[in-house]
């Protein structure tokens, strides 16, 4: 079972969140060796590992929202980025590229990550068609850039600058995913 939260109880075996290791160790069996004895990893797993950790982001992102951390909408993000009040920019992985460029041009020195769809950030907004997504400072800013990340080994997705898979944070230096038995 992932444990995309890291908080059952037990040893668990550890892996980092990208597709191509958890592929590799469903098809070598490195589970039943790991824990050294028979486990049954399903061939599915790295695709329930990516909803799971879909549905994380989309959560705190909604979190963020009703905390009113969070706005939507590209007016919105520009001027909570003008202002210092976003500590990470979201651009839906399949909007507009000139949306997008024109974004990145107005928000420099912002972080920015493209991992959610569209549908995705609509549904953490309860609204249609959100596309631009500006994250305030805070814990759970930090909570939804490790969980991004994570979630960019299971997605082709484009982060700028230093954000990147194997970075650290507060719930796992490594990055990693556990999974139990």
């Amino acid at each position: 079972m992932p444990d995309v939260d890291a908080h059952l109880p037990g040893r668990g075996l550890w892996l980092l969140p990208r597709r191509d290791i958890v592929e590799r160790a469903v098809a070598k069996r490195v589970f039943a060796r790991a824990a050294r004895r028979p486990v049954v990893a399903p061939p599915e797993l790295a695709d329930r590992i990516e909803a799971l950790l879909a549905r994380r982001c989309r959560d705190t992102l909604g979190l963020a929202r009703r905390a009113g951390l969070a706005v939507a909408g590209f007016e919105r993000v520009g001027e909570a980025a003008r202002r210092g009040n976003a500590a990470l920019l979201l651009f839906a992985r399949d909007g507009a590229e000139g949306g997008h460029r024109r974004m990145t041009a107005a928000t420099r020195g912002v972080r920015s990550a493209s991992v959610l769809d569209a549908s995705e950030l609509s549904g953490a907004f309860g609204r249609e068609a959100v596309g631009f997504v500006a994250i305030a400072p805070g814990a759970l800013c930090a909570r939804l850039r490790i969980d991004l990340e994570r979630l960019a080994g299971f997605r082709a997705a484009a982060f700028d600058g230093e954000m990147n898979i194997a970075s650290a944070g507060p719930a796992r230096q490594d990055g990693g995913t556990e999974a139990h038995e």
